[in-house]
């Protein structure tokens, strides 16, 4: 089965020059911002959807946020994976199988506090919406 990338444009450009170099090119997006390529299930489809997300290592896991840029809904890959957490993530060249899970409310402060190190837009998307931004913490299976 075909995995579907990200319909904005510019994040399916990004996956595919990713995914052609094994992460040579992608991984780092910005200057010391680094991506992950995240593939979920689709919870209506059942087809495989992959986006890019800014990560950050947090132990032998990484993190990801679900902010869809402060908009009023979550993105779609996190409700995917709210319903089937079994993903695949690359992390440049290296793939494998994890398991996503929401970080728990102990958890959150300190993991916001090392996204926003990596990306301070976060606490303006959080300021701009009613919703608690989830944190994933993708964990090898």
């Amino acid at each position: 089965m075909s995995v579907v990338d990200s319909p904005v444009d510019w994040v399916k450009q990004h996956i595919q020059r990713y995914v052609e170099t094994n992460g040579a090119e992608g991984h780092e997006w910005r200057p010391g911002v680094f991506t992950l390529l995240l593939t979920t299930t689709g919870r209506k489809s059942g087809r495989s959807r992959r986006t890019a997300l800014i990560y950050q290592p947090h132990g032998d896991a990484y993190v990801v946020v679900a902010s869809q840029g402060g908009a009023p809904d979550h993105p779609a890959w996190f409700k995917n994976l709210v319903e089937d957490d079994s993903v695949e993530v690359q992390v440049a060249a290296d793939k494998f199988r994890a398991r996503a899970r929401v970080a728990t409310p102990e958890e959150r402060p300190a993991l916001w506090a090392l996204m926003t190190e990596v990306w301070p837009a976060y606490d303006e998307y959080a300021a701009k919406t009613d919703r608690e931004i989830p944190l994933v913490v993708l964990e090898r299976a």
